[in-house]
């Protein structure tokens, strides 16, 4: 039997990369990008489904803007929470298996060892509430299909996020002054794409328990570290990034200072967690600095 994928928000950053190695494992992948599907629209993610009947279904599509969720709350719950439950249900309708992205968000950030997959969630962003809120509509929907993948700070070839900012910035400036008190694992799109298409073929092939996982580089660092690692592999002098702190910083939304996230969960799936983040980053930023300069 075929396995089908349907990819949702597939013209962003980790949706791109997951197409991308899909293609590579010459699988049969429908990729939808927003305006192909708005996960909004209850009746036409039904009426995609029906039409598609996809083996898994990997939901990538999902407000991100932090800051700009506190000023649009309602908005960005019915992308990340109504959405969600839209494809969980349509899911459950054709039988198919939903791969849900959710994020380090959902907790609170006052731990200092690793969150466990079990760990309770407490968010304190309106981002990380309507986070929790999808995964409660993909886990209470479908109780033997649902995976919630559990992320963050992503970074990759096709969007403007951290590692991004830091070079290119740091082709600009003498100096970046960087918060040294938010604690988290830098994560490649392309690693974590690899692992989710290993989740949902033991999904498919029942080998995989439903539930919460955590897909995320292992190791640890802060924006500060992660900053001059970055500094250090383009061969510019470290030196030049400076510690600040997050209060020092203006922004709309709190920003969680420690989501480290454990990855026990992936032996109970026959699978490996992510490696080390400065081995991956070694590996990706030559090219994404190419691709970032075209």
């Amino acid at each position: 039997m075929t396995t089908t994928w349907l990819v949702t928000g597939a013209a962003g950053m980790l949706g791109r990369d997951l197409v991308r190695v899909l293609t590579a494992h010459e699988a049969q992948a429908v990729a939808l990008s927003r305006r192909q599907l708005d996960v909004t629209d209850r009746c036409r993610v039904h009426a995609v489904l029906r039409a598609h009947r996809p083996s898994i279904v990997v939901n990538c599509a999902a407000w991100t803007d932090v800051d700009a969720a506190e000023r649009q709350a309602a908005a960005a719950a019915t992308v990340n929470a109504e959405g969600t439950r839209h494809l969980a249900e349509a899911c459950a309708e054709i039988g198919s298996r939903l791969v849900h992205l959710s994020t380090d968000y959902v907790f609170d950030g006052l731990a200092t060892t690793p969150y466990p997959e079990t760990a309770p969630a407490d968010p304190r962003s309106v981002y990380g509430r309507t986070k929790l809120a999808s995964e409660h509509a993909v886990l209470e929907t479908l109780p033997e299909g649902g995976y919630v993948v559990r992320t963050g700070w992503l970074y990759g070839a096709h969007g403007r996020y951290f590692v991004r900012t830091v070079s290119e910035l740091g082709a600009r400036r003498p100096t970046l002054d960087v918060v040294d008190d938010q604690h988290g694992q830098p994560t490649w799109t392309v690693d974590l794409a690899r692992l989710l298409v290993s989740l949902g073929q033991a999904a498919v092939r029942e080998v995989a328990p439903p539930g919460v996982y955590h897909g995320t580089s292992s190791g640890a660092t802060t924006r500060y570290g992660l900053a001059r690692e970055v500094f250090r592999l383009l061969h510019w002098d470290p030196d030049r990034i400076r510690r600040t702190t997050t209060a020092a910083l203006t922004r709309p939304a709190p920003r969680p200072s420690y989501t480290v996230l454990d990855h026990g969960r992936w032996a109970e799936a026959n699978l490996h967690p992510l490696g080390p983040w400065r081995t991956a980053l070694a590996r990706a930023l030559p090219g994404l600095v190419r691709r970032w300069t075209i």
